[in-house]
């Protein structure tokens, strides 16, 4: 939900984070006392559990998101639907994703395109039928590739059902289901703080049949939910139960930072300037990151335990890695918080990913980092990496991305044509654009739809999306080069070079499971790591983040290095790792001797 164009917007309360700072180590291979001290009860967890069930697939999962409006359309309207989820399946299978992430999938007025949700138990009837979606659990199942749904707990559309009974008196039922409150002034008309939505304007908008304002963080047609009502909390829990009970395996929780405000309403403070939408930059210090969320991660987690493999993936926008550890609580909040400070840097830079990567890596064995590059919500990593390059270079820095990706421990989350390299393609006039926050913050903010176009399978019609006369978001032009049918063909594309990587890491257990080293020193534009695990040995993982080659000497690590996966050198081939020169963008994975 939250964009990273806006993140700028957002200071985090570190007054409620201050975390002891991370300790560089090699996982598995470490002592308690070089772990930081929010780490401890999660290396004692590991010890505890030196076999882990398969009920715990998602420690070295990877996931991929769909935008269903935008992945295949079956009844000719322009949208992408359920039904065509389904006939892709064997697609899926064949790329080699353990699980997908639906996102939106319920009936909603489609303000913010399905984050505004008016039923939560059921199919919107753009997307088909519950039993559209039965058949795709069925058929996904068959394939092996488990279902989350996008949960969308802050808030809802005013037009579900609970926000028209709370807005229609103050004693009513649900009347303290939303956050409702006076405003000031001797009218009571005036707003009640300085809080600004996300999406631009206040954050309060006037009630007149309660004659109050109430709170949204995002559109106001998305009125934020008062978690501090059990009854809230019971009626969402039991929209967990009645998915979970269709088979899926649990959800991505939508801006779960936003959960709680502070009930005194107490003024944000404010930075010099004005935003894209030319409101004040005021810093979201008393509506994020609360630490009552820490309670709902906890009664959350019961739930989805209740069913085998069952997982919670958390939208968070932490800065650092020690921020965002928290959220993992005693191993009984969040399974898999996305790690965006690792892939939405934005850095073409060794050195800067290294950081990063390497303080994600520290986390405690039994804390599976979500390593994510791209979403709904930023420009593809196409675009934000690939400045200044020309397609070829892309094309290569793009099989850096999945190397960064896919190679180091944990989890992934990949977004639909990220394996194809489809670009972001941003409208070009305000009258074209489909986004809310586009049209509201046009030219400064041009909105989401660039990286939502249509999926690119081949050179037909719409890039055989769909067959209408539009597609609900344009084409892009570069589907005549960029699509799965000819990439599929090649094993030099991006496409292939995913397959690959997904494949080895599936059957390496190094890849799938191996401690994690840093063997960067000596070699500053090139990220390297040894993946090693008792029955895989070694595996070296060397990446050309520059656009020259690069001469690398890894003999500390060992005498030679035979190629699994790279983009210069052929399965099988030898290296010495004294001499080994990585050509510009290159990707070396060898198994050491």
């Amino acid at each position: 939900m939250k964009t990273l164009r806006t993140l700028c917007l957002l200071p985090f309360a570190v007054g409620l984070l201050i975390l002891s700072p991370l300790t560089a180590r090699t996982t598995h291979l470490v002592s308690k006392a070089s772990v930081p001290s929010w780490g401890q009860h999660a290396l004692a967890r590991e010890e505890n559990s030196a076999a882990r069930s398969e009920g715990e697939w998602w420690r070295h999962a990877v996931i991929y998101e769909i935008y269903p409006r935008s992945f295949g359309d079956t009844n000719a309207d322009g949208l992408g639907d359920l039904n065509g989820i389904t006939a892709h399946l064997d697609y899926l299978k064949d790329l080699g994703v353990d699980a997908i992430w639906i996102t939106p999938c319920f009936p909603s007025p489609q303000v913010d395109f399905g984050y505004d949700v008016s039923d939560y138990k059921a199919i919107a009837p753009e997307y088909g039928t519950m039993a559209d979606f039965d058949r795709l659990m069925s058929e996904a199942k068959q394939r092996n590739i488990r279902v989350l749904l996008d949960f969308v707990v802050n808030h809802s559309s005013d037009k579900h059902p609970w926000f028209i009974e709370s807005a229609s008196s103050r004693t009513n039922p649900k009347a303290d289901w939303y956050m409702w409150h006076e405003g000031k002034g001797l009218d009571r008309h005036q707003v009640p703080n300085n809080w600004t939505s996300i999406f631009g304007g206040a954050a309060w908008e006037w009630g007149p049949q309660r004659q109050q304002f109430y709170y949204h963080y995002f559109y106001k047609q998305q009125p934020d939910l008062n978690w501090r009502n059990p009854d809230v909390r019971k009626a969402m829990y039991d929209v967990m139960h009645f998915w979970m009970d269709k088979g899926v395996s649990g959800f991505r929780l939508d801006a779960v930072e936003t959960l709680f405000e502070d009930p005194k309403l107490t003024d944000d403070p404010v930075n010099p300037g004005r935003n894209a939408y030319g409101d004040p930059n005021v810093q979201h210090l008393h509506t994020t990151f609360l630490p009552e969320i820490h309670e709902v991660f906890r009664e959350m987690r019961q739930i989805v335990n209740q069913y085998p493999g069952g997982v919670l993936v958390g939208e968070v926008y932490y800065p650092t890695t020690a921020e965002m550890a928290q959220v993992y609580g005693q191993g009984d909040e969040i399974n898999l918080p996305m790690a965006t400070q690792v892939g939405f840097n934005d850095q073409r830079s060794a050195p800067e990913m290294r950081k990063r990567l390497d303080a994600l890596m520290s986390l405690p064995s039994d804390d599976t980092p979500l390593l994510v590059f791209d979403n709904h919500d930023n420009p593809r990593s196409w675009d934000r990496y690939g400045e200044g390059l020309d397609v070829a270079q892309r094309v290569q820095f793009a099989k850096v991305i999945a190397a960064t990706l896919l190679a180091p421990r944990g989890s992934a989350l990949m977004y639909y044509g990220q394996e194809i390299g489809m670009k972001t393609t941003t409208p070009t006039r305000r009258e074209d654009v489909k986004d809310p926050i586009g049209r509201t913050g046009w030219p400064k903010e041009k909105g989401r739809d660039g990286e939502r176009t249509p999926m690119q399978w081949s050179e037909a019609k719409n890039a055989g999306f769909s067959t209408a006369a539009e597609t609900w978001l344009p084409v892009p032009p570069a589907y005549k080069h960029f699509n799965v049918a000819d990439e599929g063909k090649d094993t030099n594309s991006i496409l292939g070079f995913y397959k690959a990587m997904l494949r080895l890491r599936r059957e390496n257990a190094a890849l799938r499971d191996g401690d994690y080293q840093d063997v960067s020193e000596g070699n500053n534009d090139v990220l390297a790591f040894l993946r090693s695990s008792p029955e895989a040995g070694d595996v070296l993982v060397a990446l050309n983040y520059t656009g020259k080659p690069q001469k690398v000497n890894f003999r500390q690590q060992g005498r030679e290095a035979k190629a699994l996966l790279s983009t210069f050198a052929n399965p099988g081939k030898v290296e010495d790792l004294g001499t080994l020169t990585l050509p510009a963008f290159g990707v070396f994975i060898g198994q050491v001797h």
